[in-house]
């Protein structure tokens, strides 16, 4: 056997082994000490400071459209701030979904 085919043949053992000996990994409903900070931070985005933050976003997006002569940094603009307004509720649907 050739030194480097022994070398795979070593990592590969040495692998299965660390994934036997692993933990079984448990996914929970766990995690209730972070729901005051997501609770903060989705109350900040949706409410007053978001759309006060995605009116910025279009602003500077119109003003950079009209520095450049372009349309797209309006559409950047309007796209952030919809992006932002949704992204609490976009990573709620992901983080719940299920199959």
């Amino acid at each position: 056997m050739s030194l480097s085919r022994q070398t795979g043949a070593s990592v590969v053992l040495a692998s299965l082994l660390l994934v036997m000996l692993a933990p079984d990994a448990l996914a929970g409903a766990g995690g209730t000490e972070f729901n005051n900070v997501w609770t903060l931070l989705t109350g900040w985005v949706e409410g007053l400071l978001g759309r006060i933050i995605a009116i910025v976003f279009v602003i500077v997006g119109l003003v950079a459209g009209v520095v450049r002569g372009s349309i797209m940094g309006f559409v950047l603009g309007i796209a952030s701030g919809v992006g932002l307004f949704a992204a609490p509720t976009i990573i709620t649907n992901i983080v719940t979904a299920t199959l």
